[in-house]
């Protein structure tokens, strides 16, 4: 769907009392990706499924890399805010509550980013297999924002200290940070989608 400012795809909630979802492709996906597992998680919630704008080798992001694992992190700043102001766009044009990010990989970097930056924009995140999007982010206060924060043992594009310090960072600006580690690599395993389907039905 166009109209807005990014391409995306919107399902409308079948209970209005289930919070909506944000759905945050990897690098190389697209608005297709993750309904399949926003409907898995909370079949019943509105969804919002953006497309990255950045073009790293024709496969969209949500923002640039300078190489594996060093994001530019002036462009992660710009397009948190981009997306945080689409979010207020798709609130306003669907009737929508304040959403619950659920990303993969670049888009769990680019839900942490807003997190970080634009904090009203989520009502809380599943971040999956992210990393932190910025090395020194501002002081914010997520006031016992839930955060589900999944990690893989394996992963080989994620250290885990790495993942430790986001949590770390998350749990230090007030959010209540749940982080588990599995035994995975760095894709979308079965445990992952059990274990955020959970976390979503506990809020």
């Amino acid at each position: 769907m166009t109209g807005l400012s990014f391409i995306h795809r919107f399902k409308p909630a079948s209970e209005s009392e289930r919070p909506p979802l944000l759905l945050l492709h990897g690098t190389g996906g697209n608005e297709d990706d993750l309904l399949p597992l926003g409907r898995m998680l909370s079949p019943n919630s509105a969804h919002v499924s953006p497309r990255g704008k950045v073009l790293e080798g024709g496969m969209p992001r949500f923002f640039r890399r300078l190489a594996d694992g060093v994001f530019d992190e002036d462009d992660v700043s710009c397009r948190a805010h981009e997306l945080a102001d689409f979010i207020a766009e798709a609130r306003e044009a669907y009737g929508l509550a304040a959403p619950v990010a659920v990303g993969f990989s670049n888009g769990a970097n680019i839900a942490a980013a807003v997190l970080q930056l634009r904090p009203q924009a989520l009502s809380g995140a599943v971040l999956i297999r992210a990393m932190v999007p910025l090395q020194e982010p501002p002081s914010v206060d997520l006031a016992e924002k839930p955060v589900l924060i999944l990690s893989g043992a394996y992963d080989p594009v994620v250290p885990a200290d790495n993942a430790k310090r986001l949590a770390s960072l998350l749990r230090s600006a007030g959010a209540a940070v749940q982080h588990q580690m599995l035994p995975a690599g760095h894709g979308l395993s079965q445990a992952d989608a059990g274990l955020a389907k959970a976390w979503i039905q506990g809020l």
